[in-house]
């Protein structure tokens, strides 16, 4: 009897542990089980498990452009082919931000337009960067920080192929602040903590806009890139005065969009985010960490830079004016105080308070009583 209830609790664990894995991973793992190539194959059924749109797949999305990978966790046909693949569509000065691959070294090819692509292989070892015109290709080492841009004021498009079926990815600004705010800070220098949250608050999603440069010969302008994919906060990195429900974020069709001022048929995509932690601080230090190449373009102040500098003299000023009402009022009570100190009874007026000696010998003041 015990051992029937044991086996029938047994079996339905089985199931409720089947029913949670996802069609895809179950058949991931079957394939990975497989012995051969030929009931891999069996395995996948259909012609079209051989196949992958690009165009109709889930893309990574930011201000400056999409980016669609096909890898062993959306293309299970990969599974034991040590092979993967990434398809960039970059918009004007869009920039595949600094990034590496954990387990597979990337070539990539562009399609078309001007890139302009930089890597770090390792400690010690030497910047390498390179413009790449269309049909030419690069390689990038397995684990270097690399990045590309769009260098163009048109959209192009690359191809990567990484030589390994779960290449993975790591965004390097992301990741990075995404560690103990302390650790960041001891990192690097004396940033202090609150600076680091500021920092990491303003981090844009990938694809991102580019450099400075880049967007003032494009006529384009840097506004409200979206920030979702910042490192999940838990206990052991938590932001000072923060809790995980702090930092939800949401993203929506309206907001900011490439805004082309110079060449007509703009290209855009809208974009925009909410963020409920530190807005006012973090727009504050947004504005005066502006990019100094923006405010040496404009010939003088930026506007943000102005505005926060307006905020800070009126703080000043409202400052002042409470240090000087705090000292009228302490000075109106210390000349009431001396005015009570020094009155006089009416009877008492004109005498004085000590009698002299001359009183005395007119015997001005009664004698005592006998």
């Amino acid at each position: 009897m015990i051992s029937t209830l044991f086996l029938s609790l047994a079996l339905a664990t089985g199931v409720l542990a089947q029913a949670s894995v996802s069609p895809i991973a179950a058949k991931i793992a079957a394939l990975r089980d497989a012995p051969t190539q030929v009931d891999r194959i069996k395995l996948l059924e259909k012609d079209s498990d051989f196949t992958f749109n690009f165009l109709n797949a889930t893309a990574t999305k930011g201000a400056g452009g999409t980016a669609v990978g096909a890898t062993v966790a959306n293309f299970p046909a990969l599974v034991n082919n040590a092979m993967a693949m990434t398809i960039g569509f970059l918009g004007p000065c869009g920039m595949n931000t600094p990034h590496t691959h954990p387990r597979a070294t990337e070539m990539l090819y562009v399609v078309n337009g001007t890139l302009s692509s930089g890597m770090i292989a390792e400690n010690g070892a030497r910047f390498v960067f390179n413009t790449l015109e269309a049909g030419s290709a690069m390689i990038f080492p397995k684990g270097s920080i690399h990045f590309q841009q769009n260098e163009g004021c048109e959209p192009m498009m690359f191809v990567a192929a990484l030589n390994n079926e779960d290449p993975g990815v790591e965004s390097i600004a992301q990741r990075y602040f995404g560690l103990p705010p302390d650790v960041v800070a001891a990192s690097l220098g004396e940033l202090g903590v609150q600076e680091v949250a500021g920092i990491e608050s303003m981090i844009p999603d990938n694809i991102a806009l580019g450099t400075q440069e880049c967007l003032d010969r494009c006529g384009l302008k840097r506004d409200g890139q979206p920030t979702t994919q910042r490192q999940p906060r838990n206990p052991n990195n938590a932001l000072p005065g923060q809790s995980s429900d702090d930092w939800k974020t949401s993203t929506t069709s309206t907001g900011a969009k490439w805004q082309q001022t110079g060449a007509a048929g703009a290209y855009a995509t809208s974009t925009h985010y909410t963020r409920n932690t530190q807005q006012t601080g973090n727009a504050l230090f947004g504005a005066l960490a502006e990019d100094a190449q923006t405010v040496v373009a404009s010939g003088g102040i930026s506007q943000p830079v102005l505005i926060a500098l307006v905020v800070v003299v009126g703080v000043m000023g409202l400052g002042y004016v409470a240090i000087a009402a705090v000292y009228l009022m302490g000075r109106r009570r210390r000349a009431a105080e001396k005015a009570n100190r020094w009155y006089v009874r009416p009877e008492m007026a004109g005498r004085a308070l000590v009698p002299t000696s001359e009183e005395r010998a007119d015997e001005k003041y009664d004698a005592p009583a006998q």
